[in-house]
């Protein structure tokens, strides 16, 4: 009894107990309502053979009808001839703002970026892309300071590094060692677990650093490609609120691979917010599950 209560805490971040997390998809006119999504390109791989998959995504986004929506691994361009087109988004999704952070030598192509966006129903007063890492993937994140009503509100998008497992890696983790020759393949793995880790815990102080400068209340988005109990989830969500842990029930699954438990895509908000409720959209259209909050800023005494 003793283990369990010192542990209850991280056994909560994992596996909330709320039997009654139902989601109303018909907004709270005093809420906001926030999407975080990693789109995996916005199925421009597919575009040719299967074009109803970007439709039913905008379909999906539609549906739900976001304030604000923070997506990662986003494709897109300013470009007329571009096949994902921002104007066309924006236009589509009703937003009446957008920021889009990407590095140029990570392009898709001549017409595409690679990189995360904000889109937004409110006005953005701010915009800031900051570098990790130059010239590498993952190498930024972003922040927009956003008019909500009366309130300006921060809200952070960020990818942190992924494992950049290949086919094979994967293949290998669903059916790991026999032999001897295959020890080679668990030390690849090992390397970018590695890799993975060390990247990722400077992402985290780098991304904190700038939390804990804001003087607006924080909202955090983004594809932490990290679980519940690591250091970058504990140190980027501290003195934040997990609206998957404060309104979620199960372990709540974001990625679609490798393992039925990863929860890799989080909403945290500040403490100044109500987290009225959230849900996850078991939608196989990227490898990654939407996730969805309704939050309001608390102005109680």
């Amino acid at each position: 009894m003793l283990v369990i209560g010192l542990t209850l805490k991280t056994v909560e971040s994992i596996f909330p107990w709320h039997f009654t997390a139902s989601f109303n998809i018909k907004k709270d006119p005093h809420s906001i309502r926030v999407m975080s999504w990693n789109v995996e390109q916005f199925t421009i791989l597919q575009y040719k053979t299967h074009p109803e998959i970007k439709q039913q995504m905008l379909d999906l986004i539609n549906q739900y009808q976001p304030d604000i929506a923070c997506f990662q691994e986003m494709v897109a361009g300013d470009n007329r001839k571009a096949i994902n087109n921002l104007g066309d988004f924006q236009k589509r999704l009703q937003f009446l703002d957008y920021f889009y952070s990407y590095d140029t030598k990570m392009d898709y192509d001549a017409d595409h970026h690679f990189g995360i966006i904000v889109f937004s129903k409110f006005p953005i007063i701010n915009k800031q892309t900051i570098t990790h890492f130059p010239n590498d993937y993952n190498s930024t994140f972003q922040y927009a300071d956003i008019i909500v009503n009366n309130d300006t509100v921060r809200v952070v998008n960020i990818h942190l590094q992924t494992l950049r497992f290949t086919s094979n890696n994967l293949q290998y983790l669903d059916d790991p060692i026999k032999s001897d020759s295959d020890l080679s393949k668990s030390k690849s793995i090992l390397k970018k677990l590695k890799t993975g880790f060390l990247k990722r815990a400077v992402q985290a102080q780098n991304i904190k650093s700038e939390i804990d400068k804001s003087i607006y209340p924080v909202i955090v988005c983004g594809d932490f490609n990290d679980v519940p109990n690591s250091y970058a989830y504990s140190l980027i969500g501290e003195g934040l609120q997990n609206a998957f842990v404060k309104k979620g029930f199960g372990f709540g699954r974001t990625f679609s691979g490798i393992s039925p438990t990863l929860r890799i895509d989080n909403i945290f908000a500040d403490k100044k917010f109500a987290i009225h409720q959230f849900t996850r959209i078991p939608k196989k259209l990227s490898d990654h599950f939407p996730v969805i909050a309704d939050l309001s800023l608390d102005h109680q005494p």
